[in-house]
């Protein structure tokens, strides 16, 4: 049937129904799912809600983006149903005291992409059974190419006093074939988990054990206080993270470019780099991993 999500068997789509069931309270961490069939992006969309007001919890997942976004504007687009593209709402600023979790101060905030980072490996590292790392700060890499990325959006309050909530974006290439795959203006090559030689391909119980991880992660970060020491959110980082230890050069935002060895990752989740002229701590940059 011409239009049929059936028609390509090796992509089939995903149950609205059925993901509610696993991931919506009360059976599940989120407050609310929506699955479309096609939108812009996912991202967008979440942003709008909260501007709308929309509580925390809620999650977007598209069968197909038309305007999805990476870093820097980037566009991230993959064909209907070969990838996973969903975002979340995060209202970190918020006290939520039947949990007793406490506001999180917004200089804490920098640890939610890397949050989803950690989530999205174990997801991966699990299910689809591949050695799979992080380009800090949260590139997911499966043979020293780009399988996912993650894209963190703060959405201001409506008012001065008001925090700003969170949007997360994950963007993950699941059956993509080599002529689908997107080129990557940083050279790092894409692939895709079937291309990676992955043992499972299902996307609905890759998306269940992503959100789920999430939420997780969250939970134990927003029990610490957003303090990613506390709450062994670095520490899983650190295991998960290809960049440290290796030589690498930076792309910093104002168009600085930084050669040197990564160290490690500080408390608020900046790049520890060695370089020629001495020690450098950075928040943002593009990062290449050099042989």
């Amino acid at each position: 049937m011409p239009g049929s999500p059936y028609t390509d068997l090796d992509r089939p789509p995903l149950s609205e129904a059925r993901l509610r069931r696993a991931l919506v309270a009360p059976h599940g961490p989120w407050a609310r799912l929506e699955l479309r069939a096609e939108t812009g992006s996912t991202n967008a969309d979440v942003a709008e809600a909260a501007r709308a007001g929309e509580p925390e919890g809620l999650v977007v997942v598209a069968e197909q983006q038309t305007a999805g976004r990476g870093r820097r504007g980037r566009a991230w687009q993959s064909p209907a149903r070969a990838g996973i593209a969903t975002s979340v709402l995060l209202r970190p600023g918020e006290a939520v005291p039947d949990r007793g979790w406490a506001s999180v101060p917004q200089t804490r905030y920098g640890w939610l992409p890397l949050l989803a980072g950690v989530a999205l490996v174990d997801a991966v590292t699990r299910l689809a059974e591949l050695d799979a790392g992080l380009k800090w700060p949260n590139d997911l890499l499966v043979d020293d190419a780009k399988c996912a990325g993650i894209l963190a959006e703060a959405v201001p309050g409506s008012a001065p006093a008001e925090p700003s909530a969170v949007v997360l974006g994950i963007g993950l290439n699941v059956t993509l074939r080599a002529d689908e795959l997107p080129e990557n203006p940083t050279g790092l090559p894409a692939t895709s988990l079937r291309l990676a030689g992955a043992a499972a391909t299902d996307r609905d119980p890759l998306l269940r054990a992503l959100l789920r991880g999430i939420a997780d992660w969250y939970g134990r970060w927003r029990a610490a206080g957003g303090d990613a020491v506390a709450s062994g959110l670095r520490d899983a980082y650190l295991a998960a993270c290809a960049t440290v230890g290796r030589q690498v050069r930076v792309l910093l935002p104002g168009g600085e470019e930084l050669t040197g060895t990564a160290t490690g990752v500080d408390a608020d989740g900046r790049l520890l780099l060695t370089t020629p002229t001495g020690p450098r701590s950075l928040p943002a940059g593009d990062i290449l991993h050099l042989r």
